[in-house]
């Protein structure tokens, strides 16, 4: 799974570099930024600290003085989902958005300047899932290496979408991944590599996809006890949309934020 520790992040701080395609950052745009820093604070013990003036309203969360992941503010007459969305790497972020555009997706926002930690664009694929493409400054960074992720640290990424087959083919010529299907008779699932490490999950569930939540991406944070977490959520205003369970990378629960962001808690196997 990927270590978000030490990802290239648009942050104004000098951003690390990654093989194009890397899962790099995750981002969640609301309407309420207090009490959001005041849920995501509580249950992963994230601290904030001011964004890009650019990208408007915007904090970056941040664990043991690195930054995990981003929050903004939907302007108010954006009726737009809210929800977390991964960001992959690119050396050129116009060149991806180009490619994204030839091989059936669209791009949505960008690619725009992050001050000058970066640049981004988002997009979507051909069925509608959304997602981020981040090109880091040129100038240099730290990367940390082989560090376990802790807990409220991104570590997995899964699209959940109607036919995993079709789309896996776009985000291997738009990112470069090989995909490994998962060899059963009941699921229709992928693994997708890069550089021979398993960086995202596609799950095609067909009909089964809840039909006002469209073909998503959902990120996994890490915890160190997934029951517990989930009692967090819970008190803290969230909802419980699949209770902790064991499953292929840990034990897992699926929850939602108070304004309604869908993430996914994991308790990885000790």
């Amino acid at each position: 799974m990927t270590d978000a520790r030490g990802n290239a992040r648009p942050n104004g701080e000098a951003p690390a570099r990654h093989t194009p395609g890397t899962p790099c950052w995750v981002s969640l745009m609301v309407h309420g930024l207090d009490a959001t820093e005041e849920f995501y604070g509580a249950l992963f013990g994230w601290e904030f600290r001011p964004g890009p003036g650019r990208l408007g309203p915007y904090v970056r969360a941040v664990l043991d003085g690195r930054d995990v992941a981003g929050i903004g503010v939907l302007p108010p007459d954006r009726r737009l989902p809210i929800a977390w969305t991964p960001y992959f790497a690119s050396d050129d972020v116009d060149l991806t958005a180009e490619t994204v555009r030839s091989c059936g997706g669209t791009i949505g926002v960008g690619p725009l300047d992050a001050a000058d930690a970066g640049r981004l664009a988002i997009g979507s694929d051909p069925c509608g899932a959304v997602f981020g493409i981040w090109q880091a400054a040129a100038r240099p960074g730290t990367a940390v290496t082989g560090v376990p992720a802790v807990h409220g640290t991104p570590a997995w990424n899964e699209l959940t979408t109607f036919e995993a087959t079709h789309v896996t083919k776009f985000y291997e010529n738009v990112f470069g991944y090989a995909a490994e299907p998962v060899l059963s008779a009941d699921l229709d699932r992928v693994t997708l590599h890069l550089d021979g490490r398993p960086v995202a999950g596609v799950d095609g569930v067909g009909n089964a996809l809840p039909r006002d939540r469209g073909p998503h991406w959902t990120t996994y944070f890490t915890v160190t006890d997934a029951d517990d977490a989930v009692d967090r959520v819970r008190h803290l205003g969230g909802r419980i949309l699949e209770p902790a369970h064991d499953g292929s990378l840990g034990r897992v629960a699926t929850v939602a934020d108070p304004e309604g962001a869908r993430f996914a808690l994991l308790q990885s196997p000790r």
